[in-house]
């Protein structure tokens, strides 16, 4: 077996002609034994593994430096960095993760899992070299639906002042999660099928390179003037009209022509372009016909295809998804915004259903707020679907854009909390802060599927900025009954006792529940409020328990620090109010990648975990 040759970074030098043609088809079967069995992602993996093989046997790692924006599809460079055996633990907790990490391998030159960073980490590498007065290669990958995102064409447009070496690798498999859109897309599909340029500038090439003595010289000159060859036959070159040498298409699954490209991109003066053409799901006939169920994928059968997982209820996704359509054909002023996620956030139907009020502005989250307070600005009521962890990359624009001017946008808010094997750069854990801190923001958390359902009406009647916030899974279902009619700021009682009242924010009702059991097994009265708002907090409810509770315990799955318990506790201290304020929140750490139960017993916020620390205090005062 050609890969237990590979112990270590660089290993993939001393492999035989041979046993480097049979490397792609081997790590192809690795990688499908342990993400069958394990999970991960699929599709884009098998889709980069030749373009990975390449840069290895290209680049000195890890004095060479290659970023890999998004990150998800590192699987192979982790193989040939001698990281196979960690597949075994890949994305469980305490395992490997399923992204880039410095602190995992001095091979990963920069922490990624968001979209359109790697151009402009790389930028920033190639700058200290040169201050420093180093000598390495950087190589930046970025994929075709990533440069949807501005932050890419801002890294560009100061690439293109460089004097030294810089490698941008643009993977282009036609696609990101979602099928890609705008006019990048369409220009570079116009690049994939420029065959006269393509034959044209390899016929001039292989005709110069006959001519004695100068015909070399004549072909880097020609490389090197900005009136090139593919300027005179493309019209609008855009990557060469901004500066930078473009490279391409080069087909992607061939390692002996993708070798040849990285040998001359190493000697340009300057930054240079690959485009580099791959398959999603490379090899894998399943993921290649469709790529976004292989995209990031559980358990599944390696023979048919089939993920191995129960029938599913539905998830708090799917709630949103169904009621927002049902809201949307009675009003038609109601519109539906997504960053390239329209599947993973639940708007297909919705895309289905009514296309001209259905918008996929790409990997660009910023400007999907500001596109949906220019909506809410010309009439309409804009819903902006877009996962926690993403939304942070809008924080500005919900501040400047749609808060300040009281616009009435809806954030649904998906993917809240902790999510699990994605690890720190997806935890949805910091939106109840940056959110909170936001004047003219108001932000609700539904306890169940039917509160989700009512809260998404009620959001969809509100006349000024509101974010609706929701984890990700199965919708919770307990406690039916209880549906009292939303009213702004106000939260609802559920059981009425007294000492404890738990205050639990949206999804952790289902935790608090089991905390009450817990406590009342231990012989506590518990009083439980389903807060419902968690800005405003619901002041009147708060000097209400005040009057015959010891404690208020509130909880919430996003860090203390800005969160719903220290918004309590600094009201109640403000009032003057005869109770503690017990928060229970998850620490101000970046968290892991793991199981979500795991990682509850791991952070303290499980219902065993909070139990414990509201007995200990009881018992402490």
């Amino acid at each position: 077996m050609v890969l237990e040759k590979i112990q270590k970074e660089n290993d993939i030098k001393k492999l035989s002609e041979e046993e480097l043609k049979l490397l792609p088809g081997e790590i192809r079967e690795f990688l499908l034994e342990k993400i069958s069995r394990n999970g991960g992602h699929l599709a884009s993996n098998l889709g980069v593994v030749e373009l990975t093989i390449a840069m290895h046997l290209m680049f000195d790692l890890p004095k060479d430096k290659l970023i890999w924006d998004v990150g998800h599809q590192s699987y192979t460079h982790k193989i040939l960095t001698g990281r196979r055996e960690g597949f075994d633990d890949l994305r469980k907790y305490g395992g490997m993760s399923g992204f880039p990490k410095r602190k995992e391998s001095e091979c990963d030159a920069f922490d990624t899992g968001h979209s359109s960073t790697s151009i402009s980490a790389g930028l920033g590498y190639v700058h200290a070299r040169d201050l420093k007065g180093e000598d390495y290669h950087v190589v930046s990958v970025i994929g075709d639906g990533s440069l949807t995102g501005g932050m890419a064409y801002e890294a560009l447009n100061n690439a293109a002042s460089l004097k030294t070496n810089f490698i941008i690798v643009l993977n282009d498999n036609h696609m990101s999660i979602s099928e890609n859109v705008g006019g990048m897309s369409q220009y570079l599909a116009r690049l994939r099928t420029a065959d006269i340029y393509t034959g044209l500038k390899k016929g001039v090439t292989n005709a110069l390179q006959t001519v004695p003595v100068v015909g070399d010289r004549m072909i880097e000159q020609i490389r090197k003037t900005k009136n090139s060859i593919k300027q005179l036959v493309v019209p609008g070159m855009l990557f060469e009209d901004m500066g930078i040498t473009y490279l391409g298409p080069l087909p992607g699954h061939n390692i002996p022509l993708l070798c040849r490209a990285f040998r001359e991109a190493k000697k340009m003066e300057g930054p240079v372009l690959l485009h580099v053409m791959t398959k999603k799901g490379k090899g894998y006939a399943p993921a290649e016909e469709q790529p976004d169920k292989f995209h990031g994928v559980g358990p599944f059968e390696v023979r048919t295809g089939e993920v191995n997982e129960p029938k599913k209820k539905d998830t708090y996704t799917d709630v949103f998804g169904k009621v927002l359509c049902d809201a949307a054909s009675e009003n038609k002023k109601i519109t539906a915004i997504t960053a390239a996620m329209a599947d993973g956030t639940g708007l297909k139907r919705f895309a289905h259903m009514f296309p001209d009020r259905f918008f996929d502005v790409g990997i660009a989250e910023g400007h999907g707020v500001t596109f949906a307070a220019g909506l809410a600005a010309g009439g309409m009521k804009p819903v902006f679907a877009v996962y926690s962890s993403f939304l942070q990359r809008g924080y500005d624009q919900i501040i400047h854009d749609v808060a300040l001017q009281n616009l009435p946008v809806v954030l649904a808010v998906d993917r809240a909390g902790l999510v699990g094997s994605d690890g720190e750069t997806h935890q949805g854990i910091f939106d109840l802060s940056y959110l909170g801190s936001t004047p003219n923001m108001t932000v609700m958390a539904p306890k169940h599927k039917w509160e989700l359902a009512d809260m998404l009406r009620f959001a969809l009647s509100y006349d000024g900025p509101i974010a609706l916030r929701y984890p990700r899974g199965t919708a919770y279902d307990g406690f039916e009954e209880y549906r009292a009619p939303i009213v702004y700021g106000k939260s609802e009682m559920i059981v009425r006792e007294k000492d404890i009242a738990l205050l639990p924010a949206g999804h952790m009702f289902e935790e608090a529940v089991k905390i009450r059991e817990l406590l009342k097994e231990r012989g506590y009265s518990c009083t439980l409020v389903n807060a419902r708002f968690v800005k405003p907090i619901d002041e009147d409810m708060i000097r209400e328990l005040s009057k015959d509770h010891d404690w208020i315990v509130t909880l919430e799955e996003n860090v203390q620090t800005g969160g719903f318990g220290e918004r309590v506790q600094a009201f109640a201290c403000r009032e003057n109010l005869p109770v503690r304020v017990l928060v229970s929140a998850l620490p101000d750490e970046y968290v892991e990648h793991g199981n979500v139960d795991i990682l509850r017993k791991e952070t303290g916020t499980s219902a065993e975990c909070v139990a414990a620390k509201i007995e200990k205090a009881v018992c402490q005062k």
